[in-house]
């Protein structure tokens, strides 16, 4: 059993995080939940609380076990880190360093381990250069890019952006963990 980081962010596709948590664990791995603020508002910690079987990380400062530091505890254990759906303002924050939160903390603090990102914004977004600088970035920094999809987009919009397919995605992180379809 691996233990595996899943980063859900702001998008509306963090209610497909619920399927590929469930993939995973249903693999047989061990996932840790760390979810933004933002994505808090599209589905419910206690989603995900009910598929991994373990608690859902949001807040830096609510350390619920004063011998550990959470964020760094996670990082030390996590033998692999996904962040999907991954929003252009996580994508920012992680290609500059920013630490404002459980989730960039934590992923500052992993180190070795494979890391994969999963795109889901608007068409326009996705396409702006200053989300594709980021994500060149994070690619020069060994970052897998899990593509994102051409399609109809939930603001009516079509164009690529949107979250890659979930067996697509659990797959991905399977192969980055050395193990087989």
């Amino acid at each position: 059993m691996k233990n595996i980081i899943l980063g859900v962010t702001g998008s509306i596709s963090a209610y497909k995080a619920a399927d590929i948590a469930n993939g995973l664990v249903k693999a047989g791995h061990n996932v840790n939940v760390i979810m933004t603020e933002a994505a808090k508002g599209f589905i419910t910690p206690l989603t995900m609380q009910s598929l991994t079987k373990n608690r859902v990380y949001s807040g830096v400062l609510q350390e619920e076990d004063p011998s550990i530091i959470a964020h760094i505890e996670l990082a030390k254990t996590a033998d692999a880190l996904l962040i999907a759906p991954a929003t252009a303002n996580i994508i920012g924050k992680l290609a500059v360093g920013i630490a404002d939160d459980m989730l960039t903390s934590c992923v500052l603090a992993v180190k070795d381990i494979p890391k994969m990102i999963a795109p889901a914004m608007n068409c326009r977004m996705y396409e702006n250069e200053a989300v594709q600088d980021n994500l060149g970035r994070l690619g020069a920094r060994g970052w897998r890019i899990i593509e994102p999809r051409s399609g109809r987009l939930a603001c009516g919009d079509t164009g690529k952006g949107a979250l890659a397919p979930v067996d697509d995605i659990i797959l991905l992180v399977k192969e980055a963990l050395g193990e087989k379809a």
